[in-house]
Parts: C-alpha cells; sequence; structure tokens
C-alpha cells in the first residue's frame, strides 16, 4: 500500500529548512507545486547574519561555498555548508540542503534536496525531492516527463496506483537512498529509506524502504548482518 511512501514516513523533517513546508502535505509529490512560492515566502524570512541576498529571490548561507562557474536562478535557497562546484546549472525553485553538494555539470530544476545529499557529477535532478544523505552516482538522472506526454501515475504494482494529475514528475527518494552511476530514475519513481539501486539501471514504479534494485525482476530486501 502507499502508507509506507507518505512524506512522514520516508523522510526526517529535522532534516530539511522546508519542514513546515513538508509537514502540509500527505504525500511528496503533492509538494512539487507550491515549491516555488514556498522559497519566495521563506527567503523573505532568511535572518541576514546568515543568508546573503544575491539577485532576485535567490539566497545563499554565508557558510555555503559557491564557484564562480556556477549559475543560480531564482527562486533558490542555498542553505549553510553547501557547495555548488564548477558549472552546476540550478535553473529555480530550488532548495539545496545543509552541507549538500552539487556537483560539475549537475542540473538542478523545482527539487528539495534535504541536508548533506550529494548529486556531484553530472546528474539532472528535476521536479524531484531527495531525502537526507541521498546520493545520486556519476551520471544518474531524473526523467521527469514520459515519452508520451501523459499525466504521470505512481505504481506500487498492479493494484496500488495514484493519479498525480502532474505532467511533470521526477524522483522521490527517500533518505539515505543510494543510487548508482548512470541510472535513470524514470518518471513517478518512488524509493523508500535505505535502498540501493544498482548502476545502469532504468528504475520505474515504488520500492519499498530497505531494498536493492538489481533489475525490475530482482527487487530484495536487505539482509542485516
Amino acid at each position: 500500500m502507499m502508507e509506507e511512501f507518505k512524506i512522514s514516513n520516508m523522510y526526517d523533517l529535522n532534516e530539511t529548512i522546508a519542514a513546515d513546508y513538508m509537514r502540509t502535505k500527505e504525500y511528496p509529490w503533492e509538494l512539487l507545486a507550491g515549491i516555488k512560492d514556498y522559497i519566495i515566502e521563506l527567503g523573505n524570512k532568511l535572518p541576514a547574519d546568515k543568508f546573503e541576498k544575491r539577485g532576485e529571490n535567490v539566497w545563499v548561507a554565508k557558510s555555503a561555498k559557491v564557484f564562480d562557474s556556477a549559475y543560480i536562478g531564482g527562486p533558490c535557497i542555498i542553505d549553510e555548508d553547501a557547495e555548488i562546484r564548477q558549472c552546476a546549472f540550478i535553473r529555480g525553485s530550488a532548495i539545496v540542503g545543509k552541507g549538500a553538494v552539487v556537483g560539475n555539470s549537475t542540473e538542478l530544476k523545482n527539487v528539495i534536496l534535504f541536508n548533506k545529499v550529494q548529486v556531484p557529477h553530472y546528474n539532472y535532478v528535476g521536479d524531484s525531492i531527495l531525502g537526507y544523505k541521498a546520493h545520486m552516482g556519476a551520471g544518474s538522472i531524473t526523467s521527469n516527463v514520459k515519452s508520451d506526454k501523459k499525466l504521470i501515475v505512481v505504481k506500487n504494482g498492479p493494484d496500488d496506483q495514484v493519479e498525480t494529475g502532474l505532467k511533470k514528475m521526477g524522483a522521490m527518494l527517500g533518505d539515505n537512498v543510494e543510487v548508482g552511476c548512470n541510472s535513470v530514475l524514470n518518471p513517478g519513481t518512488v524509493i523508500g529509506r535505505w535502498c540501493n539501486v544498482y548502476p545502469l539501471s532504468s528504475v520505474r514504479g515504488c520500492i519499498p524502504d530497505h531494498h536493492i534494485f538489481k533489475d525490475k525482476d530482482h527487487i530484495v530486501k536487505k539482509v542485516e548482518d
């Protein structure tokens, strides 16, 4: 059932500056439509001793490290101790959490990255929410539009499906998810906490927490040591 993919079961809300907003909905994909407005609302309340405003609706923590070649479009909040590396492209409507890493040639659009998220090498993350310490290996991406341009349905098996009403939805990653290099997370992918995705995977649908995605026919529960 979709119960395990509720916000309260996927994320530690102590690990994001957007906690108040996250509490306003039941499922994470329901938050996508309001990220832009929330950033503007929150940004105007941020303390001036910790954040500086850089251009229209762009707030960057004074302790964050932003390389000169990075592009940051508004609205956007870069939280404390985050690192925005060379040639990163933040198109807007993005929250980058404390200590998060946005790497070289990585593109963000309409996202919430929790604290300590790493998207460090050639990643595309659009219309997605990545939980605490989630990590996307080099070249892995979220695909956020179906090839037939139809509205996205979140599918947890054939008998448990939710029509989102969204044309654009990437992936919802719970806390501590590890995505292998050069993987594609197809539109509407939802991955529970502490999951691992093998490199070169094409993932769709829902993966329950504490599982390993090897391929679509081999999704196995982790064995505790």
